[in-house]
């Protein structure tokens, strides 16, 4: 029988934390959505500490687009998911996304919270689900979910090696609004932690407005800190 919801992560040398990310949704598991893991050519053991706790290990191109991609054409569910290594969905998420795709609204995401006991964190995230039920803009860490059809009536995520939370938001924008959920995924202060919080945040703001300008995304990879293929 084909599944209601496929959770899609994208993972890369992520055997530090790809465990406890599989484990938080066995409940979903038993439930029946089905779990469907991506490597981009991992250096550590994330392939064989996965393979226990999902339905499905694939290996793709590395990059989040492309191996979120992949996943979603390995999983013939109703509606997809797209969730980071790092970041732990609220209890019942499963139910609460197929309850927001059954009304008119065909894509959505959730309220993010930073795993730090940081208060200027908690402001970061704040201003981020304020900005998303704004905007409409979508990011990584608020767990993006669609409807199967119209992922792939867009085309999937463009294939870019950074923002392609902010392009896949773009072409589903088109389609309506998202469904933004108020419950919250709790996603992991490693990146604001590592690089410091005020210098992540500027930087993000201005990776994501040469974005807008018309900059090269592989040249705003290389400057985040990713490695582009």
């Amino acid at each position: 029988m084909k599944p209601a919801l496929c959770i899609v992560i994208p993972v890369l040398d992520e055997a530090a934390t790809i465990v406890a990310a599989l484990l938080s949704l066995q409940d979903l598991r038993r439930r029946g959505a089905c779990v469907v893991v991506v490597d981009g050519g991992s250096a550590d053991d994330t392939l064989a500490l996965a393979r226990p706790l999902a339905d499905r290990v694939l290996t793709a191109p590395r990059g989040r687009a492309s191996q979120m991609n992949a996943g979603a054409a390995a999983c013939a569910a109703e509606a997809l998911l797209f969730l980071h290594a790092d970041t732990r969905l609220p209890d019942g998420a499963d139910r609460l996304v197929l309850r927001a795709l059954q009304g008119a609204q065909a894509w959505g995401r959730f309220d993010v919270r930073i795993d730090s006991p940081r208060p200027l964190l908690g402001v970061v995230a704040t201003l981020m689900n304020a900005r998303s039920r704004w905007t409409g803009v979508v990011t990584g860490d608020q767990a993006l979910f669609v409807r199967t059809a119209l992922f792939a009536q867009v085309g999937g995520f463009p294939d870019l090696p950074l923002m392609e939370d902010l392009a896949i938001s773009r072409r589903l924008a088109r389609h309506g609004r998202p469904a933004c959920l108020r419950e919250r995924v709790t996603t992991s202060a490693r990146r604001w932690e590592r690089h410091g919080v005020w210098r992540t945040i500027g930087l993000m703001w201005r990776l994501r407005a040469a974005y807008r300008l018309g900059a090269d995304p592989r040249e705003l990879a290389i400057r985040y800190g990713y490695r582009p293929r």
